[in-house]
């Protein structure tokens, strides 16, 4: 009996990587073709939003500029110079001055939020005019739309790193750029001022108003006190109650001394802590204007763009061959036209 050797039997649904390069040698102009008029459309592209003015550009230089600080997201000096003015003996005055030890938050993911607040972006679009453009004075939500058009040029965010928070504008005009930066930096610090979350600050200043106040009472005390004094040295002291309103007001006069003298040492003692701590909002650098355009990336744009067309026209010659191949198969088309009875 004659041994019968079994020939393995070829799939004709298999693809081979010569079949492949056939169909791509078969269209290999048209692949050509349309890859070089993408690199020429894509080029031209770049080339015209270049010579458009920026206002007009469909592809225009933006330029980004961008401001660094520090916001100490640590607790406040309150705590330390409460304890201070404790192992000082002047602990008891310490609420006169405003310290509370019971402070600290995120205050950079507080400044990410103001950011990004109506009060800032209504801020921002009143002082440089944005509702003036005429595409926002068109607009059915002129208020909604200026506020989503300067959200989204603006970037602000912590390094994980080093700790600095940076925010930054990005506009077409490099000088705007710079300008929106600035005042965005000015108005967080202002805000942090208004909001009271520098504790040293606001015990400096409540310091500075008591130290004042006690002074003109101890002017006024000593106005009042010699004013005694001489009725006293008229009346040759025969008058009991003037001898009585002078002895109270110097009485007053020294506890208001005693008091100036404790403000003036909590001052003192602040501003040596104030010395030592940086404050929670620190400007490291302002913007400038800058000089290099931060995008688009047009040489990217052009790589891009010849890549897509690459494969487009790679894709297209497949489809274009699978027609082919469908169209010259008659039990393919016979398929195709017996669907298309039963669908009729």
């Amino acid at each position: 009996m004659e041994n019968l050797e079994t020939k393995p039997v070829e799939n004709d649904d298999e693809i081979s990587l010569i079949d492949l390069m056939a169909v791509l040698l078969k269209y290999k102009w048209m692949i050509i073709a349309t890859v070089v008029f993408g690199m020429i459309a894509a080029v031209t592209i770049s080339v015209i939003s270049l010579k458009l003015p920026p206002e007009k550009s469909f592809l225009p230089n933006k330029y980004t500029s961008a401001g660094h600080m520090i916001i100490n997201d640590s607790k406040s000096a309150g705590g330390a110079l409460s304890s201070m003015l404790s192992s000082s003996g002047l602990g008891s005055l310490a609420s006169l001055a405003g310290i509370n030890a019971s402070v600290g938050s995120s205050y950079s993911s507080l400044a990410i939020y103001l950011v990004s607040s109506n009060p800032f972006l209504d801020a921002i679009a009143e002082e440089f005019k944005f509702m003036d453009d005429p595409a926002i004075q068109n607009s059915k939500y002129p208020v909604s739309d200026t506020r989503e058009l300067i959200k989204k040029a603006f970037t602000a965010g912590t390094d994980t790193e080093s700790g600095v928070f940076t925010i930054s504008f990005t506009d077409i005009d490099p000088v705007k750029s710079k300008e929106v930066t600035d005042y965005a930096i000015t108005w967080l610090s202002d805000k942090f001022d208004q909001l009271g979350i520098d504790k040293n600050k606001i015990s400096k200043i409540n310091l500075e108003k008591n130290i004042d106040l006690s002074f003109k009472e101890i002017s006024r005390l000593q106005e009042e006190a010699n004013r005694i004094s001489n009725s006293v040295n008229r009346w040759n002291g025969n008058v009991p109650s003037i001898a009585l309103e002078s002895a109270k007001i110097q009485m007053e006069l020294k506890a208001q001394e005693e008091v100036y003298k404790q403000l003036k040492t909590q001052y003192e003692l602040l501003k040596v802590q104030m010395q030592s701590e940086s404050p929670v909002f620190q400007i490291l650098e302002r913007p400038e204007v800058p000089e290099m355009k931060s995008g688009p990336s047009r040489g990217k744009l052009c790589i891009i763009i010849t890549f897509a067309s690459g494969f487009f026209a790679v894709f297209l010659a497949f489809l274009l061959n699978a027609l082919h191949n469908i169209k010259h198969d008659e039990s393919a088309m016979a398929k195709l036209r017996a669907t298309k009875k039963q669908n009729k």
